[in-house]
Order: C-alpha cells, then sequence, then structure tokens
C-alpha cells in the first residue's frame, strides 16, 4: 500500500506544469500536498490516478505503475477531484449504487449505508444530488470514492463549499481513514492540513519545495519567536540588547514577541534579566512559524 512518484513530468506545449517531481507515500500516513493556484497539484494527483498520462517518469501505486496497467491501479485508489462531477438528476443512493456496480461491488446495500453514515450524508440521502447544497455534494464524491473500500485515498480539496461545522466532521472522516489507509490531499486551507497532517509536501511552479515532518519544516523554514510575559513594565531596549533576538514586538504593556533563530538561548537570557532587575516572568514560551508563514515563504515570487 503505497504511492511512488519518480521524475513526474506533464508539458503543456513549453510549459512545464509538473517538473520531473519524486517522492513516495506509505500506508497510515496522512499527507497535505500544497502549492499555489496552478503549481501543479492538481495534474500530479490526476496523473498518480490514471486520469492524465505523464510526459516523462512512472506514478506506482501499490506497485502497480498506472501508465502501464490503469484499470488495477484504479482499482485501489479512491479519487475525488477537485471538480467532483456528478450526475445531478440521480438520487444520492441510486448515484451510489451506479459506482458500486462500476465496481463490481459485493454487498453494495450495506456498504452504500455505511458511507452515508460515515460522511454524514444521512439528513440528506433522500434527494437528488442537483437539489444538495454545495457541501453536500461535496460529500456525496467523498462517498464515492470511498464507496469501494480503497488502499489509497487521493482528496483534491475536500473541504471545498464545506461550513466551519462540516468542516471539522470531514476532517473526523480524513483522519480515521487515514489509520488503516494511505492518504493524499490537496488544500488550501493551511489550518486544515496543519490540524490533519503530520508530513506536507509543498510544490511550486511544477518542482517539489519542500518535503518534510510539518513541525521540523515549521522550525526549519520559518521564523522561530519567543513570547514573554512580563508582570512589570520594562524598556524594549533590554530585549533588543539581547543575542539572537532580530526583533522585539510589543503586544501589549506586559507581553512581548521576540523573533529569533535561537530561541533557548533568547529563553535563558530573560531569565537572566529577570533576575538581574528584580522582573516577574508572567509566562515564557516558545512558537514556531506557522504553516502559512512557511508557506509564504517557499511560494513567494
Amino acid at each position: 500500500m503505497s504511492i511512488e512518484v519518480s521524475g513526474l513530468t506533464k508539458l503543456y506545449g513549453a510549459q512545464r506544469a509538473v517538473d520531473g517531481i519524486s517522492f513516495s507515500v506509505k500506508k497510515g500516513e496522512i499527507v497535505g500536498f500544497l502549492g499555489p493556484n496552478g503549481a501543479g497539484k492538481s495534474t500530479t494527483m490526476k496523473m498518480i490516478t490514471g486520469y492524465l498520462q505523464p510526459d516523462g517518469g512512472k506514478a506506482l501505486v501499490s506497485g502497480i505503475d498506472v501508465a502501464a496497467d490503469p484499470l488495477a491501479a484504479k482499482k485501489r485508489v479512491g479519487y475525488l477531484p477537485e471538480s467532483n462531477a456528478l450526475y445531478y438528476d440521480l438520487y444520492v443512493r441510486e448515484y451510489l449504487g451506479f459506482i458500486a456496480d462500476v465496481h463490481g461491488l459485493d454487498g453494495a446495500k450495506s456498504r452504500i449505508e455505511e458511507v452515508i453514515q460515515t460522511v454524514g450524508l444521512s439528513p440528506e440521502s433522500s434527494k437528488k444530488i442537483g437539489q444538495l447544497s454545495k457541501g453536500y455534494k461535496q460529500r456525496v464524491g467523498i462517498a464515492a470514492a470511498l464507496l469501494h473500500n480503497p488502499e489509497v485515498l487521493i482528496l483534491d480539496e475536500p473541504t471545498s463549499g464545506l461550513d466551519p461545522n462540516q468542516i471539522v466532521e470531514i476532517r473526523e472522516v480524513i483522519k480515521a481513514q487515514g489509520k488503516d489507509k494511505l492518504v493524499l490531499f490537496s488544500s488550501h486551507i493551511l489550518q486544515e492540513v496543519e490540524a490533519i497532517c503530520d508530513r506536507v509536501i509543498i510544490i511550486n511552479k511544477g518542482k517539489i519545495v519542500a518535503d518534510e515532518n510539518l513541525a521540523l519544516l515549521q522550525q526549519r523554514s520559518a521564523a522561530n519567536y519567543v513570547r514573554v510575559a512580563f508582570q512589570e513594565p520594562l524598556e524594549p531596549e533590554w530585549l533588543r540588547r539581547l543575542a539572537g533576538v532580530d526583533i522585539v514586538e510589543k503586544l501589549d504593556a506586559q507581553n512581548w514577541r521576540l523573533h529569533t533563530r535561537e530561541p533557548e538561548t533568547v529563553r535563558k537570557q530573560l531569565l537572566q534579566l529577570s533576575v538581574e532587575h528584580g522582573l516577574n516572568i508572567v509566562s515564557l514560551h516558545n512558537e514556531s512559524g506557522s504553516l502559512e508563514e512557511v508557506f509564504r515563504k517557499l511560494t513567494a515570487g
């Protein structure tokens, strides 16, 4: 149960939409696939799922070459495309029954009821798809992707169109699926990626610019901060003189945010400063840069 991408390339005329990228994902991983619009995310996902033929390189799903045997690979993949094309004149169960027939699914009726429950479609499951809100249409697409219980789940913007409550529900669905499946999903909602993923892959202009554990990526690629609160007011110049402090940010009369690449060194100096000047530290802790800061730094320009 894996995805292995090696030198994957897609050309549109002179433009290299995907430019020789390589990565692998294994069972039990939930990986966020990020990038600005036009970076090559959806194109990469379409090549992994067999909807597009690559112009170079290979994509393997559970050891199967997608280009050489697309049907066998697709049997192992559940895919929610960004467009989420649905048959609006079909009822929810009717549509899922059609998808079950495509997969030759045994016990289709009970499985349909199971996925309807899983994705929270029950309140709207008796309607035609065209009568559903955008959020519930998205749930139908996720249900269709899960229906044949695939080993690999590839979701392109799965929370698009969902309200905040629905986003939390679908987040839990994705996390639950990640326990025994491989999940690769893209999203522009970076807070969702931070909440679900341990690892992120960032693509920009067709090339991978980061592939790393989320916490390590934040530590290395973004500025770190030390947040400190003093009971007494103090002069910002005292903080600016500390070794390793790049920027001193005053949040209010007692709270300060210090930008630094050496947070542990700065913490020790703050403790020493408090002793020397008789200051009382109310709170002192490190903060890593947000995924948004990392994303902007790696994809800007």
